[in-house]
């Protein structure tokens, strides 16, 4: 598995493209998976048949991993399985040509079979033959399943009469899970099984439930509605707005800005495009970008990190953008962005989005660390004011909404209508007072009023 950017400890196999016996040929597509948000095709590099396939479709994989191997047929391929499956020395029948004739069977011993089958080495047993009666489970050991995101109802209780106590929870919850499982049971509203379907019965993401509750509400599905697994990114983008929300001080700013002055530049910009004095259409977001910082330089607290108890404050400005994909939302940033001229950071901010939707970003750009500070414009769709949620551990977030005219004291007297863009500043009250925080807002205002580019 490869490691794409040094924040990527795991990567999830979204589709194998080539399964056990399969002919394969230099470039031919062997695997599909993703990152935390970007998503990928692993490319063969050689020639020959595929003799071992170690996971299946959705299993979350460690960086540098074993996922499969490739060569002439006949030839062995256990000592390339993964670390805590290596030690498996289960027969491997072949036909003629050599390959696998019981791929499924002896490759599931190498990856953690199910049942009595071998995993990793390890002996697993079905725990229970179905869910547990409540009654099955005591009180204390019920609470406490909830706290661990444990599914107490497939346990082998240890108690009177087969009864789930807590030291059953316990157990349970020491089992091992991946990073990605438990940071999504932190999350809340999922609990993990047992025993997973990983190496030597690691959980993973893919196997945790939602948490039933009582009633016939949470039914599986009716002729009224039906229940469909969250995608892996919707997951990961959930979990990171609850911890997000649920781990800081949230407080949002509105203030309008005259946005005179940015129309004008707008039709200048699409002017000089015209006649080819510049090669990329500068947008409003552009200009809106281009503000915020110059205003951020101006007001070092913002453009931070919270970290608790302490601050981490950047003598750069790594702007994030938020971009809206068909996987769903990403947030790239751009590094060093007070180094580029309003054209440079056009072009910039357009490579970033398109990677992005391409699936090609680097994900150490979409690292929540890697933004100082991030801008998200649902103008395009009409939206006036909204109140964005921080990329943690982010000290601020800015909304912008749409153009919309207002009534503005023009001097002597003279009310006009003028268009005015709508800004949100959502900042984290742990990092920020309210009066730093207006001001910078105020300071965004006046920075996009008052821009003067030539083109």
């Amino acid at each position: 598995m490869p490691k794409q950017g040094q924040s990527v400890e795991s990567c999830i196999v979204t589709e194998f493209k080539k399964k056990v016996g399969d002919k394969v040929s230099v470039g031919d597509i062997l695997f599909s998976y993703e990152t935390d948000k970007a998503s990928f095709d692993e490319e063969s590099k050689v020639e020959g048949t595929v003799l071992a396939c170690f996971f299946n479709d959705n299993d979350e994989i460690p960086c540098l991993t074993n996922v499969m191997v490739i060569g002439e047929p006949g030839e062995s391929f256990a000592e390339f399985a993964p670390d805590a499956a290596g030690g498996s020395d289960a027969p491997v029948n072949t036909d003629s040509e050599g390959i696998s004739t019981e791929a499924t069977a002896t490759l599931g011993t190498l990856r953690g079979g199910t049942g009595s089958e071998a995993d990793g080495g390890v002996e697993r047993s079905e725990t229970a033959s179905g869910d547990i009666p409540s009654e099955a489970i005591s009180p204390r050991a019920r609470k406490l399943a909830a706290e661990k995101g444990v599914d107490a109802s497939h346990l082998a209780g240890s108690g009177p009469g087969g009864r789930v106590i807590e030291r059953d929870v316990l157990a349970a919850a020491a089992s091992p899970r991946s990073g990605l499982a438990k940071a999504m049971i932190a999350g809340g509203g999922l609990q993990a099984p047992a025993s997973g379907t990983g190496l030597a019965g690691m959980v993973k993401g893919g196997d945790l439930t939602l948490r039933q509750a009582q009633g016939p509400c949470m039914a599986q599905g009716s002729d009224e509605f039906k229940v469909e697994k969250m995608s892996n990114m919707r997951k990961l983008i959930a979990k990171s707005m609850y911890n997000s929300l649920q781990n800081s001080a949230q407080l949002t700013h509105m203030l309008g800005a005259d946005a005179r002055k940015v129309q004008a530049l707008r039709k200048k910009a699409k002017k000089a495009l015209e006649e080819g004095r510049i090669d990329v259409n500068v947008t409003i977001n552009d200009f809106v970008c281009y503000a915020v910082i110059r205003a951020l330089q101006k007001f070092p607290k913002v453009n931070s990190h919270c970290l608790g108890d302490s601050m981490r404050f950047f003598n750069t400005v790594n702007l994030g953008c938020a971009v809206d994909t068909e996987r769903g939302l990403m947030v790239p940033c751009v590094k060093h962005s007070e180094d580029l001229n309003i054209t440079g950071l056009s072009k910039a901010l357009k490579q970033v989005a398109d990677d992005c939707r391409k699936g090609s970003v680097n994900p150490d750009l979409l690292s929540a660390e890697a933004a100082s500070f991030t801008v998200s414009n649902l103008g395009g769709f009409g939206v006036e004011w909204f109140t964005p949620v921080i990329n943690l551990p982010q000290s601020a977030i800015l909304g912008v909404g749409t153009i919309v005219p207002r009534p503005k004291d023009l001097g002597g007297g003279v009310y006009a209508f003028v268009p005015f863009l709508g800004l949100s500043l959502t900042y984290d009250h742990r990092a920020l007072d309210g009066g730093e925080a207006t001001r910078f807002l105020k300071q965004v205002a006046t920075e996009i009023e008052t821009l003067d580019i030539e083109f």
